[in-house]
């Protein structure tokens, strides 16, 4: 089973969107297996976004998602990276299709309510950035082959 990392941003927290969010990941199929809610140190917010320092955005970005709580998941479930970013919708909003969580709940790209993980490798670094491996919990839910076996 794959992994990827979620970060329900800022925005979503201060809308009340955590749910609704969660709600649509765990619909889908997919399994959280850590979460936690925090309120990002600088430090933490700096590694995280390191591919982007010098860039015109990275002090904003490091300033919006240390700027007030959000929630960090890890999900799991077959081809999760995928998943997940489908479920979510394009980056820019404006671009995401009807029935992701950008398109129905975000105007522009620097509030876009989510994170995710784009490939397996970013997977694996943010995860361990984010959530040490004693936070992770792989478990067995009763509905599980409904979602992941195969006929």
């Amino acid at each position: 089973m794959e992994k990827t990392l979620v970060l329900i941003k800022p925005d979503a927290v201060q809308r009340g969107l955590v749910g609704e969010i969660i709600a649509r990941l765990e619909r889908r199929g997919l399994k959280i297996i850590a979460g936690k809610y925090l309120t990002v140190p600088r430090v933490l917010a700096e590694k995280h976004y390191a591919a982007h320092v010098g860039k015109p955005f990275y002090n904003g970005l490091v300033e919006y998602i240390s700027s007030s709580p959000l929630m960090a998941l890890v999900v799991m479930g077959p081809e999760a990276i995928q998943a997940v970013r489908q479920t979510m919708g394009k980056t820019n909003p404006m671009e995401a299709e009807p029935g992701t969580i950008r398109h129905d709940f975000a105007l522009i790209t620097s509030k876009n309510l989510t994170h995710a993980s784009d490939s397996p490798e970013s997977a694996e670094q943010e995860i361990a950035l984010w959530f040490d491996k004693s936070e992770l919990f792989e478990w067995v839910r009763d509905s599980d082959p409904w979602f992941f076996k195969k006929n």
